[in-house]
């Protein structure tokens, strides 16, 4: 007797069907997996033969071959155990399927004693099905939450495999177990008020977080260039439905949303060390996941020492920076991961750190400065719309300024009336990514702004690349002033923050 079942692989962030065929016949005892199945997924066998055993069915002495179609399609991940018990049960004639219920998806990783565990990307896996029109889905209960938050699935939650096979062969509903999404518990944000003294890098995040625009800062050790990236995400405005369903299926596919954790609850922040690869900055490996900088979507990216990070993890960021999106291609299938995400990059001005420092002296020779600033290349550097340095504070600085901190709620405030002006104008586009006929009719200068750029712009050697992005970051202080128009000094203060250059600094 054949069994056939249905269940679903990821492939990128997608989720495409798989039929589970099951045959129990004649010949040698013994359990193939044909399929293209990866190890995980050859493991399986041990754990669908133990599960079995321990859930009171019989092993069957007979020759059992599971084929997992299409074949010329890698599986991967340890969903596939629940189905393929099934498969066993129904082929051995040990459960007898009612037809509805064999319509239903199966996700499912096994344990030894027949419980059911969850499995990785759910929220990715449910989303996907529901494209492909599959409506009735069968998952393990810890990611019932997860899996109930995509709207119009019919969902059901088992614990053990004795469920799942009741369910198939009679119908009979698992018992309801309390699962409510709560949103996935991420840090606290800081709030800016505890930065004294840097009210200008201050006013440079507010211009990022209106905009979308990526920040490089700069400066010595102990000026506050972590502690400004760190309350960033703090000024953002909260992310709409569609924001949230899209960060959330990337961290369900990367594995990192919690058992009964629903949706994320803020903008996500990822800090990786500068030891990490390219592969877990950027994504990729064989079977292709999400990097840092997708994990980073809707949020902030924040790479603290980028002048640490290996130079060719960082040029691997040039085109996604670019683009948003990540495309890796293999030999068999190639997957695109979005990354529109805001990037904050801090380095120091030297080796030793305090190359024009107030309060102590640099140590290192003019060609360990230049070595180290080469680290980013100029075509890098071209992504990051405004450039500031940090300067170190004074113990004075820190108690003249106390009292007078401008606070996260209300650099909150301005960045959310600047996005609102930014959104009436071309809706969910943010200014950093205007482009074509959407950029010159949103940033049109009178002939003397036009005049002032033009000049501005030669002076300090900008690309076209550049030359565009000093416009959008002008367009944003003028919608951070509620100007109607392009002004030279919204210019002037976009060319500001674009004149100080780590790379030249002396």
């Amino acid at each position: 007797m054949i069994a056939t079942l249905s269940s679903a692989t990821l492939v990128g962030l997608s989720a495409l069907p798989v039929r589970i065929e099951c045959e129990a016949g004649l010949g040698l005892p013994g359990f193939s997996l044909v399929g293209l199945p990866d190890g995980a997924v050859r493991e399986s066998r041990d754990r669908v033969l133990s599960a079995l055993r321990n859930s009171g069915f019989s092993v069957p002495n007979r020759r059992i071959v599971i084929n997992l179609a299409p074949g010329d399609l890698r599986k991967e991940g340890t969903g596939f155990d629940l189905p393929v018990a099934l498969g066993v049960l129904i082929a051995s004639d040990q459960c007898q399927p009612r037809e509805e219920e064999l319509g239903r998806v199966f996700l499912g990783e096994l344990g030894l004693d027949g419980q059911v565990r969850p499995v990785r990307g759910c929220l990715a896996l449910v989303m996907g099905l529901r494209e492909n029109g599959h409506t009735r889905l069968v998952v393990p209960w810890q990611n019932l939450a997860e899996a109930r938050l995509v709207p119009g699935m019919e969902v059901i939650g088992v614990a053990t495999l004795s469920e799942a096979a009741n369910l198939v062969q009679s119908g009979e509903l698992p018992p309801e177990r309390a699962v409510q999404a709560s949103p996935s518990s991420l840090a606290c944000v800081p709030d800016f008020s505890d930065v004294r003294g840097q009210e200008t890098a201050k006013r440079a995040l507010s211009i990022a977080a209106a905009g979308g625009h990526n920040v490089l800062l700069w400066g010595p050790p102990g000026s506050g260039k972590t502690l400004l990236a760190r309350r960033l995400p703090g000024i953002l405005p909260p992310l709409s439905e569609e924001e949230v369903l899209e960060a959330t299926r990337i961290h369900s596919v990367a594995g990192l949303l919690e058992p009964g954790s629903g949706l994320l609850g803020q903008r996500p922040f990822r800090s990786p060390h500068h030891s990490s690869s390219m592969v877990s900055l950027v994504g990729g490996g064989s079977i292709p996941r999400p990097g840092e900088v997708s994990l980073a979507h809707h949020g902030v990216l924040f790479l603290d020492e980028i002048a640490e990070f290996p130079r060719h993890v960082l040029e691997a960021l040039r085109q996604p920076l670019e683009d948003g999106e990540v495309s890796i291609s293999r030999a068999q299938q190639a997957v695109k991961f979005p990354c529109r995400c805001l990037v904050v990059a801090a380095m120091n001005p030297c080796p030793c750190g305090y190359l024009g420092a107030r309060t102590r002296s640099c140590t290192c020779s003019e060609n360990e400065v230049g070595r180290y600033r080469a680290r980013l290349s100029g075509p890098l550097m071209d992504r990051f719309d405004l450039h500031l340095e940090i300067p170190s504070i004074l113990p004075e600085d820190l108690e003249q300024s106390r009292g007078h901190e401008c606070g996260t709620q209300e650099m909150l405030g301005d960045t959310t009336r600047a996005r609102s002006r930014s959104f009436a104008r071309h809706p969910g586009i943010l200014n950093s990514r205007l482009a074509g006929a959407a950029l010159r009719d949103a940033c049109a200068l009178d002939g003397a702004s036009r005049d002032f750029l033009i000049q501005a712009s030669r002076r300090l050697g900008l690309s076209a690349r550049a030359h565009e992005r000093v416009l959008r970051v002008a367009r944003t202080v003028a919608d951070l002033a509620t100007a109607p128009a392009v002004r030279e000094d919204h210019l002037a203060e976009a060319l500001a923050f674009r004149a100080s250059d780590p790379r030249g600094a002396r």
